[in-house]
């Protein structure tokens, strides 16, 4: 073997051996490299849009209600019964029809008044006649002071007695008190009725009255003269709202409710509502005609301060505000807003500063 052969034997195994602690390293390097081509790209971060509802501020009406709830009832009302105790022997009304004052509704046997005053009515022109005789003798002293009072007196007893049964015999009559509609009837004619026998109801509706109460803290703003609002269900379902007036507020706070009982009159005109109906009342305490005023859901309390979002440039940023005068569904407000300014008024509590907001309904 000559000298050049084994030099390039021994630089074939050095070759070997160095290709041997090179591989390892370089199959490494390509995997990796490999492995990192088949990674994805990192997603883009997208700014969070937040799509929102918004409304204008603009000046506008703003009261404060007292709102309650009461009940219908009748101007006049009464249990119709007799004075005195008979069998009924006429009955002269019909059952649901008005009635005015003073009508005769109903009867009770009195034949037997009838006949004793028949009787004393008799004796009346002879107790008459005595009385004017005795005036005469006495005129010319032919009798005494006495027996002239003594004839007088019978006169008079005699007169007493004829009042009395007339007024017995105007207790077998049952009459109207006042103007109204007549219910429906309890007793048939032959029935025997007394004192506590009701015969029917009488009613009267035309005004008819709004009963109902207030918490005692409103008292001092409910007078006679109070103009309220009242609402109840009409034929077709819906409500209808009437104008009603305050005539009468209780004297003294329920201490069990603590509330105060009030009471308005409405005319009532062709006796549309009845008595006995459910309705509620409002009550205008106080209005503001120019104010700025947002939903009260728009609201976030924040530790004792009252923050809302306002929409600026496709952003939200908040703002402190001072309230004054809430109703059911907003708030009037004082400081940190004008007119013209948009304040988002759904998905307040996701909102911060900044953030980017898409207005989906914007009520102008």
């Amino acid at each position: 073997m000559t000298k050049s052969v084994k030099w390039g034997i021994i630089v074939l195994i050095v070759l070997f051996i160095i290709g041997m602690i090179v591989y390892p390293r370089i199959k490494r390097e390509l995997t990796a490299s490999k492995n990192a081509s088949e990674v994805p790209p990192a997603p883009q971060v997208r700014t969070q849009v937040l799509t929102i509802q918004a409304e204008v501020v603009k000046p506008q009406p703003l009261s404060e209600k007292i709102i309650s709830t009461g009940s219908t009832i009748a101007d006049e009302e009464v249990d119709l019964t007799f004075e005195s105790s008979g069998k009924i022997v006429a009955i002269y009304f019909n059952e649901g029809t008005h009635v005015k004052e003073g009508d005769l509704l109903a009867k009770i046997n009195d034949k037997p008044l009838q006949a004793q005053l028949k009787k004393l009515e008799a004796e009346v022109p002879l107790a008459s006649d005595r009385v004017y005789r005795q005036r005469t003798l006495l005129e010319k002293d032919a009798v005494s002071q006495e027996a002239y009072e003594q004839v007088t007196t019978e006169y008079e007893k005699l007169m007493a007695d004829i009042e009395l049964v007339k007024a017995n015999i105007s207790q077998t009559e049952l009459r109207a008190p006042f103007d109204g509609i007549i219910g429906l009837r309890f007793v048939s004619e032959g029935a025997y009725a007394n004192s506590s026998t009701q015969i029917a109801k009488l009613t009267k509706i035309s005004p008819i009255k709004i009963d109902f109460s207030i918490p005692e803290s409103y008292a001092p703003d409910v007078s006679d003269g109070t103009r309220i609002l009242f609402s109840l269900e009409g034929p077709d379902g819906r409500m209808q709202q009437y104008n009603a007036t305050v005539y009468a507020v209780e004297s003294k706070v329920d201490m069990e409710t603590r509330t105060l009982r009030v009471r308005a009159t409405y005319p009532n005109p062709n006796e549309a509502i009845l008595p006995g109906r459910y309705l509620s009342v409002e009550i205008t305490k106080r209005e503001i005609k120019d104010a700025l005023a947002v939903p009260s859901e728009a609201i976030i309390p924040e530790m004792g301060k009252s923050i809302i979002y306002v929409y600026r440039g496709g952003e939200a940023y908040p703002a402190e505000i001072q309230t004054g005068l809430r109703t059911e569904s907003r708030v009037q407000v004082l400081e940190g807003i004008q007119a013209g300014d948009t304040v988002i008024t759904t998905g307040v509590m996701q909102l911060r500063t900044g953030m980017k907001v898409n207005i989906e309904h914007l009520n102008q």
